[in-house]
């Protein structure tokens, strides 16, 4: 049986909008960086990349009260610690190590904070069953 749609029945986060100030530059660093599968680019300097099913769009701020980072995303992996190691191997700017942040029922929450190349601050998550 589905889930009961409230409201005007959204079901999915469809497209998060990531400002760039260097559209070429940010999608160089998602797509090498981070892995992320590059879809297509649309013209004016549009690039979007698949975020399993979620679909991320990277831009140049349109008007100059949206210039300004984007909200942190937080991307889950199932090893937290060799992503991390990874991102240090590429030179990716790291705010903080994995940690702990919460112990659920059935598993920890690790997280890290990393920074983009637009200076986007992003967040790796890991849920490790215990």
């Amino acid at each position: 049986m589905g889930a009961t749609v409230t409201g005007i029945g959204i079901t999915r986060l469809g497209q998060i909008a990531i400002n760039a100030k260097d559209v070429e530059r940010a999608a160089a660093f998602y797509e090498d960086k981070l892995g992320l599968k590059l879809l297509f680019k649309a013209p004016p300097g549009l690039v979007f990349f698949d975020c399993g099913g979620v679909r991320l769009m990277l831009q140049c701020a349109e008007k100059p009260e949206f210039d300004h980072p984007s909200s942190i995303l937080y991307f889950a992996v199932p090893d937290i610690q060799g992503a991390y190691s990874k991102l240090k191997e590429c030179g990716v700017q790291l705010e903080d190590e994995p940690h702990l942040i919460a112990k659920m029922p059935s598993h920890d929450l690790w997280m890290t904070h990393f920074h983009d190349s637009e200076g986007n601050l992003l967040a790796l998550m890991s849920e490790v069953a215990r």
